[in-house]
């Protein structure tokens, strides 16, 4: 038997400094994970955290030509009770004038055209619209009400949007995302 052959390795069985390897290697595993875990446990969201995964906004005081910037996931949105005037203009709008053709609705087919009806909140409820309140081009807040066509427009590069959110000029790329929402009741609604 040479100097660093072990029993184990010239009869083929296991021996005592064996087992102690075995069993201290996964003494040591298990004190890791048990040290490990009250790191990983910390990284799950909070019961907070998790109550704003959806929020319910009461929508009854908006009448005709009103908005409401609301506060989702860290993010405003911008609810709006449109005039029958604007939502005649938006319908009006041609898709081939528009820079952006897709709905960007999570409420429906993710390659669903950029028609009015598709940007509100559907058939009925053509006057309600939901949006994330972000520039599309470096995230900035747009202004409610304003710019070339009435909807919004971002002061910092010069983005507008339309009244249904979708861009029309400027350096944002795409329409104004519509994150998933239900109507709970005819004056509350359901937004995530």
């Amino acid at each position: 038997m040479s100097e660093h052959e072990t029993h184990s390795e010239t009869l083929g069985e296991p021996t005592r400094r064996d087992f102690l390897y075995l069993t201290t290697g996964m003494a040591a595993a298990v004190g890791a994970v048990a040290v490990a875990w009250p790191f990983i446990d910390q990284m799950r969201p909070d019961a907070s955290t998790l109550a704003l995964a959806s929020i319910e906004v009461d929508v009854s005081a908006l009448e005709p030509g009103m908005s409401l910037t609301v506060k989702w996931r860290g993010k405003p949105v911008f609810i709006r009770n449109r005039t029958a005037q604007e939502v005649e203009e938006a319908n009006a709008v041609q898709l081939a004038e528009l820079k952006d053709p897709i709905a960007r609705n999570d409420n429906i087919d993710a390659a669903a055209e950029a028609t009015d009806l598709a940007r509100s909140a559907g058939e009925g409820k053509e006057n309600w619209i939901v949006m994330i309140g972000s520039c599309t081009h470096l995230g900035c807040v747009p202004l409610g009400q304003s710019g070339d066509f009435g909807g919004w427009f971002c002061p910092c590069h010069g983005s507008h949007y339309d009244t249904a959110g979708r861009i029309r000029r400027g350096p944002a790329p795409t329409n104004l995302p519509v994150p998933t929402f239900t109507f709970t009741s005819d004056t509350v609604i359901q937004i995530g």
